[in-house]
This record gives C-alpha cells, sequence and structure tokens, in this order.
C-alpha cells in the first residue's frame, strides 16, 4: 500500500456498514464472497464465483472493489452484459453505497457509466449535418415518416440533454434514426482533429471515468477495449465481471464480421461520395455478384468454398482495397472536419469490408479465392468426414443467415473459440473476478473456464450457495411417463400436462419454450382451455408482458430465450415455471455444430463440451425464475424425460439447485393446488 495513504477499514467492517445502511441482512454467502473477491485481488490471481439468487453478490464484490480503489488509486471497472444490471448499479446500488462509505474511507466513493461511442450523441456530424446512409429505397414512406419524426425528437434533445446518452430518450429511437446522430469509435476523428472534440459527449463521458473509483460498462465494450489497439476505458487493474455466463456469447458478437447487400452498399455509397466512379463501380458490382450468389444458396454452415464463392470474396476484397487506395493517406485533409469525418466514415466501412472478405477466405486455408471448391455448395454440411483434419486446424467458421423482411441473407463469420483472444487480451495482465448465479455446470466450473481460455492452475473457483432453502421451497418435476419431445412441433400430450399443471397452480406460470414456434402453438391450444389469462411473447414489449404478468397473480407468460434469463417476478404471481424441452442449441445452428465438431475433432466430446454445456446454463438460468425472494416457493416443471433418463442427465441435474425431485405428476398437481389455496 502507498505510505501517503491511511489504513482503511478490513472489507467484512466495510460490508457490515453497507449491508445495515442499506436495510439489508448480511449474509454467509455474501461475506465469504466478498473474502474471495479482496483475497484475489490482493494475490492478483483470478476467480470465478458462483452466487445464487439473494445472495447479495453485488455489493459482495463492489465493496473489496471500492476499497481496493481507494488503497491503490486505481479504477475498478465492472462489467455486466445487460443494460438492467448497468442501471441498477449506476442508479441505485452505487449512489447508496457511496453514502454508507464516504465516512470510512479517504474521500466519497466515485462512480460513473462508460458506453461505447455509438451511445453517445455526436455533435460533429449533426452541426455537419454529414449525408444520410441509409438507402431511403429500402423503407416504405411510412417508416421514413417515423424516422423523420425520430430525427426531430433527437434534434430537440440534442439541445437539452447533458451527457448525449441515447438512453436518456424515451421513449427510444430507432436504430436508423440514432445513426445519423452518431459515429463508432473508429469512425470518430478524435478529440484532438474534431471541431467539437472540447464538447464531446463521449470525451466527457470517458474524462468522468477516470476519475472514478468504480466504471461500470458492457461486456461488448470491455471486449472492445481489450482487443483493440486505441484504450477505450481508463486504466486499471481489476475487472469484476458480472453475469459471466454471458461473456463468451457476447465477445463472440464483436469479433463476428459479416458481409451482405445492405454491408457492401453502404460503402459503395460512402466511398461513392469520395473517389471516382468506376473504381466504386467495381465494388458495386462484386456486391451485386454475392447478391446473387447468396440469394439462392441454402442457409447454413459453409464447410467447403465454392469456387464462384471464393472467386466473389476475391473481387469484393480487391474492390475494396482499390477504393481504399484511391482514398489516398489516411491523414489526408486533417485540416478540413468536415471531409476528414466523411473520409474517417469511409475508410472505417471498407476495412470491414476488406478485413471481413479476407476473414472468410482465411477460414478455408490458404489462396482459398484462387483454389475453391468448385462443386461445393455455398452451405453444404455433407463433407464432414472429408473434411475432418482440417478442422483440427481451422480457427473460424463461415455461415450464411437466411433474409428476413427487408433484412438481405447475410454471410458471417465467427472465431470457433475466443477463448485464446480473452486469455490474452483480457486475462493477461489485469485481475478478473468473474461472477453469476450459473457458472458451476455439472457441479464444476471447467466448462466455462475452458470457454474463457482459462487452464488448471491459472484460476479459482468458488460456490458460496444460496441463501434458499431449495429443497424445503421448490420441487423439481421431471415428466418422465410423456414421450421425447420430436422435430414435429409440441406434442400434444405435452399441451396436456401444461393444462393440467396450469390449473393445479391457478395460473401463476412462466412457460419457458425452446423456440417462438412451441411458445406460440401451446399459447394458441391452451388459451381455449383454460380460464386464465395468458399471455405471449411478441403480443407485447417483453417489458409490458412481464409487468402485466407480475401484477396479476392469475396470469401466465409463454415465451422464449430472452425469458429464460431476464425474469425476475417474485411473489405470488411465479408459482410454476415449465419448460418444454432441454434446450440443446439447434442442430443446424453453424457456431455451435461447428465448435461440436471441432471438439470432437480434436479428440474431446463436443457433444458434452458445447450442446451439454449451452443446455445446462440455460436449465440452470430458466429454472432460476423461481426463487427470487426468500418468501417464494413453487415448481419448476420440466416436460423432457430425457432430464431423467439420458445418459448425460447426470450433468443436467447437478447444473441445477438442489430441489426436491420427484417424477410423480399426481404429487406435483397436489403440492400447487396446497400453494394456492394457501396463498
Amino acid at each position: 500500500m502507498p505510505k501517503d495513504r491511511p489504513e482503511l477499514p478490513p472489507v467484512e467492517e466495510l460490508l457490515a456498514t453497507a449491508v445495515t445502511a442499506l436495510g439489508g441482512v448480511e449474509r454467509p454467502g455474501q461475506v465469504k464472497m466478498a473474502q474471495a473477491v479482496r483475497d484475489a485481488v490482493e494475490s492478483e490471481e483470478h476467480l470465478a464465483v458462483q452466487a445464487g439468487t439473494g445472495t447479495g453478490k453485488s455489493l459482495a464484490y463492489l465493496v473489496p472493489a471500492i476499497r481496493h480503489a481507494a488503497e491503490s488509486g486505481d479504477a475498478v471497472v465492472v462489467s455486466t452484459a445487460t443494460i438492467a444490471l448497468q442501471r441498477q448499479l449506476v442508479d441505485r446500488d452505487l449512489p447508496r453505497l457511496a453514502d454508507a462509505l464516504e465516512g470510512l474511507l479517504p474521500h466519497r466513493p466515485e462512480f460513473a457509466i462508460l458506453k461505447g461511442r455509438r451511445n453517445y450523441l455526436c455533435r460533429h456530424k449533426m452541426a455537419a449535418g454529414m449525408p444520410e446512409d441509409e438507402d431511403d429505397q429500402l423503407f416504405d414512406p411510412r417508416e421514413v415518416s417515423a424516422t423523420g419524426r425520430m430525427v426531430q425528437r433527437i434534434q430537440e434533445w440534442a439541445n437539452e440533454t447533458e451527457t448525449g446518452d441515447r438512453d436518456e430518450i424515451v421513449p427510444g429511437v430507432s436504430d436508423q434514426a440514432w445513426r445519423q446522430f452518431s459515429v463508432t469509435a473508429r469512425e470518430c476523428l478524435g478529440a484532438q482533429r474534431c471541431p467539437s472534440g472540447a464538447d464531446c459527449f463521449a470525451e466527457l463521458a470517458r474524462e468522468r471515468a477516470g476519475e472514478a473509483d468504480v466504471v461500470v460498462t458492457n461486456h461488448a465494450l470491455l471486449a472492445i477495449d481489450a482487443m483493440e489497439d486505441f484504450a477505450v476505458l481508463p486504466e486499471h487493474d481489476v475487472v469484476v465481471v458480472d453475469e459471466a455466463h454471458e461473456l463468451v456469447d457476447r465477445v463472440t458478437s464483436v469479433v463476428t464480421g459479416e458481409l451482405s447487400e445492405s454491408t457492401i452498399g453502404l460503402a459503395v455509397r460512402r466511398a461513392g461520395r469520395l473517389v471516382e466512379q468506376g473504381v466504386a463501380d467495381r465494388l458495386q458490382e462484386s456486391g451485386e455478384d454475392l447478391r446473387a450468389l447468396l440469394a439462392v444458396a441454402p442457409p447454413g454452415r459453409v464447410d467447403t468454398l465454392p469456387q464462384s464463392l471464393g472467386m466473389t470474396l476475391a473481387l469484393i476484397r480487391d474492390a475494396a482495397f482499390a477504393c481504399i487506395t484511391a482514398l489516398g493517406p489516411r491523414n489526408k485533409d486533417k485540416d478540413d472536419p468536415e471531409n476528414a469525418g466523411l473520409r474517417k466514415a469511409a475508410f472505417t466501412v471498407l476495412d470491414d469490408v476488406h478485413d471481413t472478405a479476407q476473414r472468410m477466405l482465411d477460414a478455408f486455408g490458404p489462396a482459398a479465392g484462387d483454389d475453391a471448391d468448385e462443386s461445393g455448395d455455398a452451405a453444404n454440411g455433407d463433407h464432414a468426414g472429408d473434411a475432418r483434419s482440417e478442422e483440427v486446424h481451422r480457427a473460424e467458421v463461415v455461415w450464411l443467415e437466411e433474409g428476413r423482411g427487408r433484412v438481405p441473407p447475410t454471410l458471417r463469420v465467427a472465431p470457433l473459440s475466443v477463448g485464446g483472444m480473452l486469455r490474452d487480451k483480457l486475462f493477461g495482465d489485469r485481475t478478473v473476478v468473474l461472477t453469476s448465479a450459473t457458472l458451476a455446470l455439472g457441479g464444476s466450473f471447467d466448462s466455462l473456464a475452458r470457454q474463457w481460455g482459462l487452464g488448471k492452475g491459472e484460476w479459482t473457483g468458488l460456490d458460496v450457495g444460496s441463501p434458499f432453502d431449495h429443497p424445503r421451497r421448490g420441487i423439481l418435476y421431471v415428466a418422465t411417463h410423456l414421450p421425447q419431445p420430436g422435430r414435429d412441433g409440441l406434442p400434444e400430450a405435452y399441451v396436456d400436462e401444461i393444462a393440467e399443471l396450469i390449473e393445479a397452480a391457478g395460473g401463476r406460470t412462466l412457460g419457458l419454450f425452446s423456440s417462438m414456434r412451441a411458445a406460440k402453438a401451446a399459447t394458441e391450444a391452451l388459451r381455449e382451455r383454460l380460464d386464465v389469462p395468458l399471455l405471449c411473447q411478441g403480443d407485447d414489449s417483453t417489458s409490458q408482458l412481464v409487468k402485466q404478468f407480475a401484477g396479476d397473480p392469475a396470469t401466465c407468460l409463454f415465451g422464449t430465450l430472452s425469458l429464460w434469463q431476464g425474469v425476475d417476478v417474485p411473489g405470488p404471481s411465479l408459482t410454476l415455471v415449465i419448460i418444454d424441452r432441454i434446450p440443446f442449441p439447434r442442430p443446424d445452428d453453424p457456431l455451435a455444430s461447428a465448435r461440436q465438431r471441432h471438439v470432437a475433432a480434436t479428440g474431446g466430446n463436443g457433444f458434452m463440451a458445447v450442446a451439454a454445456t449451452h443446455a445446462a446454463l440455460l436449465l440452470a438460468q430458466g429454472a432460476g425464475r423461481l426463487l427470487r425472494s426468500m418468501d417464494d416457493r413453487g415448481v419448476v416443471a420440466v416436460l423432457d424425460p430425457r432430464l431423467a433418463t439420458a445418459r448425460y442427465s447426470g450433468f443436467l441435474l447437478n447444473s441445477l439447485p438442489p430441489f426436491w425431485r420427484t417424477t410423480d405428476p399426481a404429487k406435483v398437481r397436489d403440492a400447487l393446488r396446497r400453494l394456492t389455496a394457501g396463498s
């Protein structure tokens, strides 16, 4: 500890003060976690902590984080996956915690929220009136009119805002409208060159973050900061990753590249303002070639590169490079901010197109664009055996995503694993604490640690448990008498089972389905059979549906992925959670199937490493919706009998909270009726 800094109270004292000030009750798991975080920071060792709902994990990591910041003078970065948790930390937890600890620390703890530059209004872009990038032909007049009204709202808000943060605009605005007033980090001219640099909202947010003890950000920005050449976050030596079970997916999204008619069209429009028409036309023609190829290709993973696709990707790469060359030196027009802004925007999208096309070619080996497989399909999965030896060396996977509505077919490329990136860029030179209610899958942290790129001896795992008495408060019911789920929609026996359970529970049911198709089918079938209100995801905004569900105990809510992790409804409105089937990734999921095949090719168990791990994580998250407060009681009903009978069932069951288990439907219905009668 620096000599000029006073000795601070121990973590235990600070935590006790905070809990008392916030009107809470200190819990053994919370104290144990806070001590573990302190020890990890002091020893500079990575730590993974599973802390069940009700532990108070936010305080358990914030208190030692604030103490470390006060002692060292360095900021601590807290990264979350969701805006909801960011807002909870910044609007509720941190202000109250700062008030509670102010008298025990050298100064009142300071905190700030920092988002990606795209989330802040760009004064220069607004003042310069830079041309709109959108192709208006893609939108009908009503959409254009709606966007115009949003643009007007943004302009009015811009005269009042002190932060320039998009989230201040309520109701929100579309991405199309917001893009007219924002830039990405790579499009930004930089504070020194920009005429509005002194008043830049993004720079002001960074300045506030630079003075804070705790900086709250998100997994995407954390990944960008770790992997880009330029620093986004202030200097820090400790990172706390909350909702760490989502880290790999969020980082994968950041490093996924895409090519489509839209991305190339944007590059053409930006370049066309600044280079000779013939040069831009080359890129336009290559984009049209890609559109024609993707329009007739089947969606899915691309295992072998057709010669036509390889040649088209090479043409796109070379045409983008020609545009980049025609733009001239990157620092040209440094004294002409408006033109410099247009050039920077063009360079950004042209670089993306060029680099993504090259990545896609590289995914198939050297000289792929010149030596492509003329006989292959654009998404052919029939050559897995021939390609097995290549799987060991392949680093990325390419797939075609079918178009939906006005979104054209899109070719994507992503790493088979982001573990190496995380190991080198995130874990390499800082201490990282990873926490969630769901980390120990199959009773072990090893599955997620491997995905994070951490090897044995490089981290410590700790499960501090939960204050909930799961065996006495909850029942895990597996309907072993039902048939295994098939591919032809929701079996009639499942609909009957759901109806009987809901009738016994008197409503109060959250139905978590593996697909939107199944959720809608169940909703349509049961609305005719049940007398309780039944909501389905898509009927309204998810937040409004959850609000309705929480407000009326007789109501049921059915939905899919976002409800598995995003619902927090304590009290009598949620007594029954129904899960229709084990949530394995779809067999045709291009990234999951490629990762599974890669693990198998390197001698591992691809199913357990990828599919079972994915299912275990979602099952645990879904089951975690049941008990949200100390008074909650109820049933988690899994209709898929494989949870009790399959060879992998032990791994999945050991990933779930320790509820009392049964396969007897009569016992479950009786228990639900008693709960309903007593509420």
